[in-house]
């Protein structure tokens, strides 16, 4: 505003000493252009209308024969720039609700998210406060009969005692951020390592060959951190289904020493092009909300996610979980 009214000043001035050179017009119009690119409606045309005022008393002085091409000139080139510059404003404007609504989606896909896994989290407690209960009759049952069997029982009430309190301090992280009414509609959570083969024949009937391949010695997994891996094998399938439906997929579980590591790798097959790009903040094929899942879900396990085009083609979605073993009972 400041540089608009200063340069229409000093070219009202220039007009009134009888001087009229084109320069000078483009000086008013340029800025009039910033005013109107940066300034609400309501300004901005005021200031086109004084600007245009201005310009118009300037072509008093263009030669004879020339001066209603010279009123048309100015009028026209002023309509333009305040044109330009409130197209410029509006876009900017328009970019900055879309940024601040891909931001609430995502926000909510938190907020759902957790949800989720709270709920898969509760079905996990209420399953180790059952064994700890029916463990604890047996327990009393057979404390003064049976002792090695009292006595297993009691270790049984203790792991799973532990591992409740486990996954309820990841419950309580969960929570800790958001305040939020559960949404309808969204199921309880199921499922594990174990059903994998069940979903694998699922995507296979869709149309999707899958190749799984567990390397290093099973063990049994604390239900949580079961549930997190499933739910990004999971995810990764469902992605490969909707951007790669004729790629062949492996699915990698290895079970490491104090980690389990999950691989779900597609070979590109059949994925069009244009589904490389990032979508609402993902960084690559896989959705930008499923991501956001994953990555809430491995955070809660102190594990790691990443989704990314693999080296040789196709794409990639890794899941590395530390897993608390035998005498550990951290959280």
């Amino acid at each position: 505003m400041a540089v608009l009214v200063s340069t229409g000043l000093c070219v009202g001035t220039y007009f009134t000493l009888g001087y009229y050179h084109v320069p000078a017009v483009c000086g008013m119009l340029l800025a009039l252009y910033t005013v109107a690119s940066l300034r609400p409606r309501a300004v901005s045309v005021r200031c086109a209308a004084g600007a245009l005022l201005v310009l118009l008393w300037g072509t008093r002085l263009a030669e004879p024969g020339i001066g209603p091409l010279s009123v048309g000139f100015v009028t026209v080139s002023t309509i333009v720039c305040w044109v330009a510059g409130d197209g410029s404003r509006r876009l900017r404007d328009l970019t900055r609700r879309l940024r601040l609504e891909q931001e609430e989606k995502a926000r909510r896909a938190v907020i759902e998210e957790r949800i989720q896994i709270a709920r898969e989290l509760h079905d996990v407690i209420a399953h180790h406060v059952s064994v700890i209960s029916v463990q604890t009759g047996l327990a009393g049952y057979v404390f003064s009969s049976d002792p090695p069997t009292a006595r297993r029982a009691l270790d049984t009430i203790g792991d799973s005692a532990h591992e409740a309190l486990a996954e309820m301090r990841r419950m309580l992280v969960v929570l800790r951020e958001e305040d939020s009414a559960p949404t309808e509609g969204t199921p309880p959570g199921s499922g594990g390592l174990g059903g994998l083969g069940e979903l694998v024949k699922r995507v296979g009937e869709a149309g999707v060959p899958v190749d799984v391949r567990v390397t290093g010695t099973a063990y049994d997994l604390p239900p949580g951190i079961d549930l997190c891996a499933y739910r990004v094998v999971q995810e990764a399938l469902t992605n490969v289904i909707k951007h790669a439906p004729a790629a062949h997929t492996t699915v990698r579980v290895h079970y490491g020493q104090d980690e389990v590591h999950v691989r779900v790798k597609d070979d590109g097959t059949g994925r069009a092009a244009p589904a490389r790009p990032r979508a609402a903040g993902a960084t690559s094929g896989v959705t930008g909300q499923g991501l956001i899942g994953m990555r809430e879900r491995a955070t809660i396990y102190h594990g790691t996610v990443t989704a990314e085009p693999a080296p040789e083609g196709g794409f990639e979605v890794s899941l590395r979980v530390p897993v608390p073993r035998a005498g550990s009972h951290g959280a």
